[in-house]
């Protein structure tokens, strides 16, 4: 077995950015993957990712391989878990990992296989609304937590070993019992999914013909429902997977919705604002780092006048000073806005030198919270 040898079973958005960030700090590293689709690994052998195609996941070759990375759907990683088995009697040494958002289900399928030792679950806290290897790229990982959930019986050495790894890819690991993760990624990526949905739902029936309710939908609706775009098939498996963590979270939100609303029907102005001064002081105490599935998006509004050239001066003035933007366009809703005119960056540098250099040129800028 080769240190620098690699396998992936699944090449998506998670499994590709892998394979880019191991190539980036270590060319010589060789990568061994299998995809359902072979026009995947085709692509990633293609772009200089993938040294070598598999036809499946029994093959031989993976007990090549220190880590082997389960990188497709939940309950597919199970499957390819189980077929992936006959190969570790070929090298003791070769650790299973997965990056599934579900840890249970797969620590139990484990432990019946009897390789618990040999399994060390892992959930980089990151992604994208985009998918597939098309849209991987080798920075994904980079200051967001990246859960590792040992299996029981696993060696310490083995699992600081992992934890290693997980530096180089400039991510935080931390280290949690599975039954913990799953509990915590109920409550704070989870439900917050199927929230969103629901609200976008609700309007969605609750609109009229003309669709108004569409049309001016912005500000704090768009932000809190951004996640609503998120893949189906993924979703549905999350939800029916950890339905019982789901739902002991979802009790208590039902429970705080409830009293939300019985107090404002009430009048009761005094439990209202204090909810609100509660949620407020809390939510400030998070940090800025990017450091879950959703990362912190850079952006600030800019106070415009509404004339021709008005964006295009804007976009020039970043330009010549070499600062790059992600996206530039109007606020049509600015109830929940300070600027006509949102700006994205793609990274905090960016923002901060383009908001500088637009205050120099005395536009009137805020920094989005």
């Amino acid at each position: 077995m080769d240190c620098h040898t690699y396998g992936f079973l699944g090449l998506g958005l998670i499994g590709g950015s892998l394979t880019r960030n191991i190539k980036k700090k270590d060319p010589e590293a060789r990568i061994y993957a299998y995809s359902r689709r072979r026009e995947t690994c085709e692509e990633a052998h293609a772009a200089g990712m993938v040294d070598e195609i598999l036809d499946s996941p029994g093959d031989e070759r993976f007990a090549d391989c220190r880590y082997v990375f389960l990188c497709a759907p939940v309950a597919a990683n199970i499957s390819l878990m189980r077929e992936l088995v006959p190969v570790l009697s070929l090298n003791k040494e070769t650790i299973i990992t997965d990056v599934g958002s579900v840890k249970s289900a797969i620590h139990k399928e484990a432990a019946a296989l009897g390789i618990s030792g040999r399994f060390i679950g892992g959930h980089p806290m990151t992604g994208s609304e985009r998918s597939g290897f098309a849209n991987s790229n080798d920075h994904l990982f980079e200051n967001a937590y990246y859960i590792i959930t040992p299996g029981e019986g696993t060696d310490d050495s083995r699992v600081q070993e992992f934890r290693d790894f997980v530096l180089t890819l400039r991510a935080i690991p931390l280290i949690l019992d599975y039954r913990e993760h799953d509990f915590i990624t109920a409550a704070i990526s989870h439900l917050p999914h199927v929230v969103a949905s629901s609200l976008v739902n609700t309007v969605h029936t609750l609109d009229g013909q003309e669709e108004h309710m569409k049309m001016i939908a912005a500000g704090g609706f768009k932000d809190i429902t951004r996640i609503a775009s998120s893949s189906p098939e993924m979703w549905e498996q999350i939800c029916v997977d950890n339905h019982e963590n789901i739902s002991k979270v979802m009790d208590e939100f039902l429970r705080e919705m409830i009293a939300a609303r019985d107090h404002m029907c009430s009048g009761d102005g005094g439990y209202i604002h204090k909810m609100f001064e509660e949620s407020r002081a809390y939510r400030s105490s998070f940090s800025d780092r990017s450091s879950g599935p959703d990362k912190r998006q850079y952006r600030i509004y800019c106070d415009v006048i509404d004339e021709a050239g008005a964006i295009a001066t804007i976009a020039t003035i970043l330009a010549v000073n070499r600062i790059s933007i992600r996206n530039i366009g109007i606020v049509h809703n600015r109830e929940f806005e300070d600027g006509a005119l949102l700006i994205e960056f793609y990274d905090e540098d960016s923002m901060k030198k383009g908001t500088e250099t637009l205050r120099h040129h005395r536009y009137t800028v805020w920094e989005a919270k």
